[in-house]
């Protein structure tokens, strides 16, 4: 589909709405299908991925299955839980009754011979009883009188153990005998079905206070207690009958979970289609629910956008529809008049797609307003490639892009997590960045840090054959200049830096005001495009002349002093202009009529600065009175139409003007870019300060790692040289670095380019579509 539906209901709540109730149908479907889901994954079965051929389902007849499969697959797991419960609580007692019998016997063979009688005929005497189940049996301790010793036997989380025996401790004050040992087997929690090691002790205790105390402190403690009798004969008895119940148990949890996992995957088959289909049908009525009925509530009224190439496709899409359905109704599609402002839909492909991403994080473009992305597909790496420039970084990157690029089928059927996502979106930014960076690169003749003689001989040579006063002295030109670039004999000698920082930052300079120029020219087109003289005439005018006037004349001396190799110092040049405008340059004039030219870019600058602040409110006050009060006439309606006209209609709109937050408001968008003319400016410097730091970073990672390693006759020095290298290279240089000039030049279009035309106050043209429902919406 090609339409963007507006919604007609804003005044209902979502519960008024004509399709809530199929809506709420859909999503109850979703949470089972959801849960299904769940459930498949939590077995570790794999669901379908390509659904088996079905035949066509209606959602009524889904409604029913789902509902079936649900309340069967609940009473499984219902089932399962109880039976793994028995069988947990069962394997507990089996390693209680296997542990705590070691205690029990070490603690009769050092009782006395009459004590041990007396406790066996006591025993011997209770009302136990074998029939009776055994977990369903109190909890006994041992059997003695008043006089002798108790014990209470259990399982407790290892975890727990070492607390659990010191408040048994301080609870008893010290009177009492705690043994314990761990389980041979982790048994599954029950509420995180997780497996968890446990202990099993015997605490050994006299009187009935003591009991109840250690009783309430095992509840606390989460620990279960198991009933153990002294005689092994009866210990053995039940040992063999646990055993048995076990695996009657044990077979029947597996019988279970086949069975579960037979329905689960008979679910899975058909998984990924359902899913789609309640999907499908969700948005199909949340989309109704945005339509409207007529007054004779027989058939539904909708608006939306659309694309004007699409009203052909629109209207045969329509005509099949009511063909299929058979309706005794025609569909009316009818274009009509709008008063809000449309969508902005720009035609995108897999190459430009990215880099209008880039311009809609900041701001959707406003109806017909110029997009920014058409020129940021190439100023965006390029600004990216003067910080980043060096072409051995360049193809390291360009190797990256390749790659993505080759593999574009592949990845894109697949899931990709957030940041590999991301890095495949921009894979053709990523490719212009690394053509733009070895282009760069070339010019400042880096390949990770080292200039090559790729054009030809250097115009330099040394003094002397050892080249030893170069950083001191200097180097002496010989002959023409180096044909493309950075001359490579610059590097090392004493005016590298100077002139390197001299080079960036003037062209930073260049690079910037041009960039400022382009975005002015865009205003005008914009304003030529909407038919707004006033805009032209009151601002692209005084802000093309107040920008040029200052620093377009700074980038002009900049051209002169690069083309005539003048000493003249441009700072004090700039400064004075304002200071002492009228006083003699001296040294520092670079041609003939500077001093007058100056002169009048000041006053031209002045001048620009009101012209922009006071016209535009007063004519926009003089306009609007005119429209309102009669001294400009439209034609007059004599159509029942016209007399029928909605009060909210266009004809009747009528916009309250405030001449106060008129001014202010062009008071402070004046200001804004009188001082922004500055800031901007400045801030293009930082094409100069990471340049830098890229550079430096290189060298020093080169000279002080690689060269250094390489100076030792050592294999194994060399090695981790080398490993240091290419890890400070991969991580710092490719990731941070790179990094860190995509935000800078991010910044650079984002606030000093795109402010000086571009609004961004549109919204997306998103159309219904299936493709882009995704699970998120379940």
């Amino acid at each position: 589909m090609v339409i963007l539906f507006l919604q007609l209901n804003a005044d209902k709540s979502p519960f008024q709405r004509t399709f809530v109730n199929q809506v709420k149908r859909c999503a109850e479907m979703s949470r089972k299908l959801r849960f299904f889901r769940d459930q498949i994954s939590k077995a570790g079965l794999l669901s379908s991925v390509h659904p088996v051929l079905q035949p066509d389902i209606e959602l009524e007849e889904l409604e029913i299955q789902l509902a079936e499969h649900e309340h069967e697959l609940i009473e499984m797991n219902s089932n399962s839980d109880r039976l793994q419960h028995s069988y947990n609580e069962l394997l507990e007692f089996k390693m209680v009754l296997q542990k705590a019998s070691g205690f029990l016997v070490s603690s009769n063979s050092h009782a006395v011979p009459e004590e041990r009688e007396l406790d066996e005929n006591v025993y011997s005497n209770d009302d136990y009883s074998d029939s009776v189940s055994l977990l369903e049996q109190d909890i006994r301790p041992g059997p003695s009188d008043q006089s002798g010793l108790s014990f209470v036997s259990g399982i407790i989380c290892k975890s727990k153990a070492l607390r659990f025996e010191r408040m048994l401790f301080r609870a008893t004050r010290g009177n009492m005998l705690f043994n314990q040992a761990s389980a041979d087997e982790q048994i599954m929690d029950p509420l995180s079905t997780e497996m968890v090691e446990k202990t099993v002790f015997v605490v050994f205790f006299s009187g009935l206070q003591a009991k109840t105390k250690i009783l309430k402190i095992c509840e606390a403690f989460g620990a279960n207690c198991y009933p153990v009798p002294e005689d092994i004969t009866k210990q053995r008895q039940i040992t063999r009958e646990v055993s048995s119940r076990l695996a009657e148990l044990e077979e029947t949890l597996d019988a279970g979970i086949r069975h579960r996992n037979k329905a689960l995957t008979s679910v899975g088959f058909h998984l990924a289609k359902w899913m789609n289909m309640v999907r499908r049908e969700k948005a199909v009525y949340d989309t109704l629910n945005m339509l409207n009925f007529d007054v004779t509530k027989k058939c539904l009224v909708g608006e939306g956008w659309c694309p004007i190439f699409a009203k052909t496709k629109i209207q045969e899409a329509l005509q099949r529809a009511t063909f299929d359905s058979n309706s005794q109704v025609g569909i009316i599609f009818h274009v009509t008049d709008a008063i809000e402002s449309p969508p902005t839909f720009f035609r995108t492909n897999r190459f430009t797609s990215a880099f209008q991403e880039i311009v809609d994080a900041y701001g959707v473009a406003r109806y017909q307003e110029a997009n920014p992305a058409v020129y940021t597909c190439i100023t965006f790496p390029f600004l990216f490639a003067v910080m980043f420039g060096d072409w051995g970084h360049g193809i390291c990157l360009l190797l990256g892009a390749l790659i993505l690029i080759a593999r574009e089928s592949k990845l894109s059927a697949q899931k990709l997590g957030s940041f590999m996502e991301m890095l495949f979106g921009g894979r053709y930014v990523l490719l212009l960045m690394s053509l733009f960076s070895i282009y760069c690169g070339l010019i400042y003749n880096e390949f990770f840090s080292v200039p090559f003689h790729i054009f030809g001989g250097s115009a330099y040579k040394c003094r002397d054959t050892a080249c030893s006063e170069a950083y001191t002295i200097g180097l002496i030109k010989y002959r023409d200049p180096y044909p493309f670039g950075v001359d490579p004999s610059w590097r090392g000698s004493r005016s590298e830096l100077p002139f390197l920082n001299s080079l960036k930052m003037k062209m930073s300079i260049l690079l910037g005001v041009a960039q400022m120029n382009l975005g002015i020219l865009l205003s005008y087109f914009n304003a030529r495009f909407f038919s707004s003289s006033i805009d032209i005439r009151y601002q692209f005018v005084p802000q093309i002349i107040f920008l040029n006037s200052l620093f377009g004349y700074l980038s002009l001396l900049i051209v002169i002093k690069w083309c005539t190799g003048s000493q003249a110092d441009l700072y004090h040049v700039m400064i004075y202009m304002f200071l002492s405008p009228t006083d003699d340059l001296g040294e520092n004039e670079l041609f003939w009529g500077q001093r007058p030219l100056q002169i009048i870019l000041l006053l031209l600058a002045l001048i620009a600065v009101p012209w922009m602040l006071f016209p535009k409110p007063f004519i926009l006050k003089k306009l609007h009175t005119e429209r309102f009060q009669g001294r400009a006439y439209g034609m007059l309606g004599t159509s029942e139409m016209d007399l029928d006209v909605e009060p909210d209609s266009a004809r009747q709109h009528h916009e309250e003007f405030n001449f106060s937050e008129v001014f202010v408001h062009q008071m402070i968008h004046s200001i804004e870019f009188v001082l922004g003319a500055v800031s901007n400016t400045a801030s293009y410097l930082r094409l100069w300060a990471l340049s830098l730091a890229h550079s430096e970073l290189s060298t020093v990672f080169y000279e002080k790692v690689l060269l250094l390693a390489w100076g030792y006759d050592n294999f194994v020095i060399r090695l981790i040289g080398l490993a240091v290298f290419a890890f400070a290279t991969a991580f710092i240089l490719l990731m941070m670095e790179t990094l860190s000039a995509f935000l800078h030049a991010l910044r650079l279009h984002w606030v000093e380019y795109q402010n000086k035309f571009y609004y961004g106050d549109g919204y997306k043209f998103k159309p219904f579509s299936f493709a882009s429902i995704t699970e998120d919406e379940d």
